[in-house]
């Protein structure tokens, strides 16, 4: 094709392209249900479809556009499938999707007040929804989106830090359980803290973090010259779904005067359940609270949120003054989130956040939470009916960990391992569905998360039969 240097091309052609692109959209979500959730595929048959040098000539759009359709979109996993049961699934919902089309479409800089003072004040606003929701200061309290909540836990414990601890962190310790997330061992590390400086907290036989333990650790620390500084708690660990004793982790905080930070990036979304603050209990009290709109909020990647209880600590942390700035500050109530987390450059992710509540209401939220969660327990009545199934770590949070262990056999603890490691790879051999393995007391059990309200129990009926089927086979064979 002819050179184009301006990059652009004409309105019927905009129009076209773009019909096309929506079209593609409202089929994927008529018709994913029909589809495998699963795609597999190694490196040589990837690189064998798609590894090229960068052409120098262009060529026609709608070709590009039917090539990334047909052999991009179609090779990867749908992780808003309803048979899509492992990590945590990204139901997502069409109003976001759009909504983020329309930011990126106008490519809004989200970063100064100035460049965009109508995504900063929806910013505020869907910040200050949420503040709500977990009862934290609205006048006083602040937060900011992120991309995920690996990037809001690490903005808080720099946060965290720099209000403890100032400049000098190097005998500053940080407590944590064995069942907090990956993210924050990984913004430990990012932000300077060596290995002897962090303590894993082991939990007990509920995988909540055992709090004779975690005092004990506290005070060893304190006559060892140490300064404790940071409490991670997790409201919906990924395993398991279960919460911390957030109330007495609170305790704890306000005695030892240390950071509470809750993960909430899987559960947090529960608080708008009808036993939401029941289940959360004590999740007021916290300094900062990571909340993933992505997962239970029903949001399309990427969006995170991390929430504080006074907004003066983000911009305490990370405002800088660069010249190229300068002319760009505005007044104090005009908020330049660039000056509350680690990026300039930002997205406009409070759009989709915004628009999806506004179009659903807070009541359709609610009611997809409230099914998520019994739509769980109803899954782990069955399964205790079943001589097949044992149930390792019971319904919470719309989480349940069971494994294949029939009672009329008795197989050793290796054997079952085995034996349920096998029905994971099976199952997702066939592309039924993805049913992922995990590793719970020493245990190899199957892990359900069922977050995604169009997943139906007779879809989950069908996957357990078939993964029933799958053990009493790999019985037979030996």
């Amino acid at each position: 094709m002819k050179a184009n240097p301006t990059l652009s091309l004409t309105k019927e052609e905009m129009k076209t392209y773009g019909y096309k692109v929506i079209d593609a959209i409202v089929d994927h979500f008529e018709t994913q249900n029909q589809k495998s959730p699963v795609y597999n595929a190694s490196r040589e048959e990837m690189d064998k479809l798609f590894l090229e040098q960068a052409p120098e000539k262009g060529e026609d759009g709608t070709k590009v556009l039917d090539k990334v359709l047909n052999e991009v979109l179609d090779k990867t996993d749908i992780l808003s499938h309803p048979k899509n049961y492992s990590f945590v699934p990204g139901p997502s919902n069409y109003v976001s999707v759009l909504a983020d089309t329309l930011a990126t479409g106008f490519n809004v800089f989200s970063g100064g007040w100035v460049n965009a003072p109508a995504a900063a004040e929806l910013e505020i606003v869907t910040i200050n929804w949420l503040l709500n929701l977990f009862k934290l200061p609205t006048k006083k309290g602040g937060g900011i989106f992120t991309s995920g909540g690996s990037m809001a836990n690490l903005t808080a414990l720099v946060t965290a830090r720099r209000q403890k601890c100032g400049d000098d962190f190097s005998k500053a310790v940080i407590y944590l359980s064995d069942q907090t997330h990956s993210s924050n061992i990984k913004a430990i590390r990012t932000i300077g803290f060596k290995k002897e400086q962090v303590r894993i907290i082991p939990t007990d036989l509920e995988f909540r973090v055992s709090i004779n333990k975690l005092k004990n650790a506290i005070a060893k620390d304190r006559l060892a010259g140490l300064k404790p500084f940071c409490i991670i708690g997790t409201a919906g660990a990924t395993n398991t779904g279960t919460v911390d004793p957030l109330n007495e982790i609170a305790k704890i905080c306000k005695e030892e005067k240390l950071w509470f930070h809750i993960d909430a990036a899987y559960g947090g979304a529960v608080i708008l359940a009808k036993n939401g603050s029941k289940l959360l209990n004590g999740i007021q009290k916290a300094d900062s609270i990571t909340v993933d709109p992505h997962k239970w909020f029903f949001q399309p990647y990427e969006m995170g949120c991390l929430l504080v209880r006074n907004h003066k600590w983000l911009s305490k942390t990370f405002t800088e003054k660069p010249e190229y700035l300068r002319d760009i500050e505005g007044n104090t109530s005009e908020i330049n989130f660039y000056d509350h987390g680690i990026q300039l450059t930002r997205r406009f992710r409070a759009l989709k956040l915004y628009m999806s509540i506004k179009t659903f209401g807070l009541e359709s939220f609610r009611k997809a939470i409230d099914y998520s969660l019994s739509i769980a327990e109803k899954t782990e009545d069955s399964l205790r009916k079943s001589k097949y199934w044992e149930i390792v770590s019971p319904a919470t949070l719309g989480i349940i960990n069971f494994r294949f262990n029939p009672i009329e056999y008795n197989f050793s603890e290796k054997k079952l391992d085995e034996l349920n490691q096998k029905i994971s790879e099976e199952i997702i051999n066939t592309k039924e569905a993805m049913l992922v393995t995990t590793v719970l007391q020493k245990q190899v059990v199957l892990r359900m998360c069922l977050i995604n309200p169009r997943t139906s129990f007779a879809d989950i009926k069908q996957t357990i039969n078939a993964c029933e089927k799958i053990g009493k086979e790999l019985i037979k064979e030996k």
